[in-house]
């Protein structure tokens, strides 16, 4: 029933607003009939990361349980049942009219599986292998969306800027990752900088980094800045009606960094956020800035 598939949308872009803040004043500079199919994009993703992360209580095979019950669920409504689900209508929707592929969703839910089971990442290839299904799908669901001049060109670049914003995060919540028993910083970064997961826990008790923990987050933030530079080419390539909002998006993200660095690299001070002022500043910027212009590159400290 129509009814049925708006308060599915609109359930999505609540969870998108009260949960993807930086993301969804990005979304709001989309032509408007874009909106929602973004908005259930990210409710999809973010009702599956719910499952990983709110549910610590359980034991892990109910978590398991609850997962694959969505996975299920979602599985049957692609074959065309009809389920209760108020997310899902509108995910299914959208993959209809821009015949996403499922490829890519599947790929997500296998990450979100490992979340309930690994809790560190040996090397850094280890965690790209992991964020190829977190990450770099949604930026290859978003892409047909966003619509682009040429998109086998702009496809890579809408990859590496999920790689990008994932490790955005993974930086910025170092602290939270660590109460929920995980590590996503590489075990070989870490052993690179003399640092142990012991010492991001006392850090983390102390509300305070130590010389080691700045330098090895320093270093992290190269490594996603060089992410961010590979996805910049790819703004430009997206259709006119799109680029403010990825322009926006781009330069929030990155500018979380931003603030890492104001804080000297120090992660466990403070939750880094780009200010309110700030955030309103580049959106309009982003909507002044003629098609097709390239990204600035980024300059840290």
């Amino acid at each position: 029933m129509e009814t049925d598939l708006e308060a599915a949308y609109e359930r999505c872009r609540q969870l998108h607003r009260s949960h993807g803040r930086t993301y969804y004043l990005a979304t709001r500079l989309l032509p408007a009939w874009k909106r929602r199919h973004v908005h259930a994009l990210y409710g999809f993703t973010r009702y599956a990361d719910e499952i990983v992360d709110r549910t610590e209580e359980l034991p892990p095979a109910e978590r398991a349980a609850l997962l694959t019950e969505w996975s299920d669920r979602f599985v049957a409504g692609l074959r065309g049942e009809r389920g209760d689900d108020p997310l899902l209508p509108a995910v299914l929707h959208t993959i209809a009219v821009f015949d996403l592929s499922v490829d890519d969703f599947d790929s997500f839910l296998h990450s979100m599986a490992m979340d309930l089971t690994v809790t560190s990442y040996a090397t850094y290839d280890d965690l790209l292998e992991y964020m190829e299904g977190s990450a770099a799908v949604i930026g290859t669901m978003m892409l047909p969306i966003l619509g682009s001049s040429d998109p086998a060109a702009a496809r890579e670049p809408a990859r590496q800027l999920g790689i990008a914003f994932q490790l955005t995060n993974f930086i910025r919540d170092v602290g939270e990752d660590l109460d929920r028993g995980r590590t996503y910083l590489p075990d070989e970064h870490l052993a690179e900088f003399g640092v142990t997961r012991d010492d991001l826990l006392a850090a983390r008790a102390a509300g305070r980094s130590t010389p080691a923990i700045k330098a090895l987050i320093k270093a992290e933030v190269a490594r996603a800045d060089e992410h961010y530079a590979a996805a910049a080419p790819g703004i430009p390539l997206l259709l006119p009606g799109s680029q403010a909002c990825m322009r926006t998006a781009y330069q929030l993200y990155a500018g979380i960094l931003d603030e890492v660095v104001a804080a000297d690299y120090d992660v466990f001070v403070r939750r880094a956020t780009v200010p309110n002022q700030t955030r309103a500043r580049v959106a309009a910027r982003s909507l002044l800035t003629r098609s097709g212009t390239p990204l600035p590159a980024l300059v840290r400290g």
